[in-house]
């Protein structure tokens, strides 16, 4: 059967870093992947980010969702049933940062997908730069993506110290208790709960990791469930609902007024809480930047050729606000 892995983790966690060094570890094993992105707009900037690792043993799809969980499970299903002709023979699902996971157990469990799939890991991917003061809401969700995995991967531990790095497992622990999550394979001592994680810096992963990774599994983490939607508007959309999306396309700024917009609209709490922007912008006769930033990181890095947009993902945006800072090109004249 085909093995279908889950890659989980909270907006801006470092979910695509960890899948290309998994993926080609898996490569290199003779496994044949498929990458299935799941995203809540019609733009998807991890999977340009994934374009580098596609080749004949990586394949890269994606699904959109947005419009109602029964709809986009409908999408789900049909493309694994898809892929199942298409001779892999792992797929590794990426979900949005906002997933509900019973959609993925509810889907693989359904004919004929049954059948052909069987669940192999539940992988959370939990940033080592974790905010402290993140909402109720944000605390269900972080807690919600690791509470069904079989191991949770920290990243970004390179930038941060070990007392950080005890702080983050102990905020998961309690966001994990909080939702009343009851497993007893990770909470029946202290040396369980830190086995729960792998913590290395991101070129530290050696080939016995990743076989553990690969190996480690699921477990149907029972807690109380709450329903949160993810929503999304283009640049002059209306104000989304607690988590949203606002796509900003064509927008007008030079690398340095970009990179100094993006400072300051993730520290103005009049433009929402915003957790993560990512996505691509022209510069200049050479080529794109790829921007990805968090309060904590920004990283740039320059591509020969991408989708012009800009995605601001947060609590409770204000996309006036948010547009003052990164003004867009004459949408008529874009249109032509």
């Amino acid at each position: 059967m085909i093995k279908v892995d889950l890659i989980t983790g909270f907006l801006g966690s470092g979910k695509t870093t960890f899948i290309k060094k998994y993926v080609r570890f898996l490569n290199d094993q003779g496994i044949k992947i498929c990458i299935l992105e799941n995203d809540y707009g019609a733009v998807n900037v991890d999977v340009a980010l994934l374009e580098d690792i596609r080749s004949d043993m990586c394949g890269v799809e994606m699904i959109v969702g947005g419009d109602g969980r029964d709809a986009h499970q409908r999408r789900l299903k049909t493309k694994l049933i898809t892929l199942a002709m298409s001779g892999y023979q792992r797929v590794i699902i990426e979900p949005s940062g906002i997933f509900d996971m019973d959609e993925f157990f509810d889907t693989l469990y359904e004919s004929p997908l049954d059948n052909w799939y069987e669940i192999g890991s539940v992988i959370a991917i939990a940033s080592a730069d974790l905010e402290d003061n993140l909402s109720e809401d944000a605390d269900y969700v972080l807690a919600s993506e690791i509470a069904d995995a079989g191991i949770v991967v920290l990243s970004k531990t390179e930038d941060v110290s070990d007392e950080q790095i005890t702080k983050v497992k102990e905020h998961i622990r309690t966001a994990l208790l909080g939702i009343g999550v009851k497993r007893q394979d990770i909470f029946r001592s202290a040396e369980a709960f830190d086995n729960f994680f792998i913590n290395k810096k991101a070129d530290g992963l050696s080939d016995d990791d990743f076989r553990r990774i690969a190996s480690a599994g699921y477990v149907h983490g029972d807690y109380e469930k709450k329903q949160l939607s993810m929503t999304g508007s283009g640049a002059l959309g209306n104000d989304g609902g607690s988590f949203s999306n606002l796509y900003l396309f064509g927008v007008t700024l030079t690398k340095d007024e970009l990179i100094s917009s993006i400072d300051k609209a993730i520290n103005d709490p009049k433009c929402g809480h915003i957790i993560r922007i990512k996505g691509f912008a022209k510069d200049g006769a050479e080529g794109y930047i790829e921007v990805n930033a968090t309060r904590e990181k920004l990283s740039i890095n320059h591509i020969s050729n991408a989708q012009e947009v800009i995605i601001v993902i947060g609590e409770n945006l204000s996309s006036d606000k948010i547009n003052n800072y990164f003004p867009t090109a004459d949408f008529e004249n874009l249109l032509k």
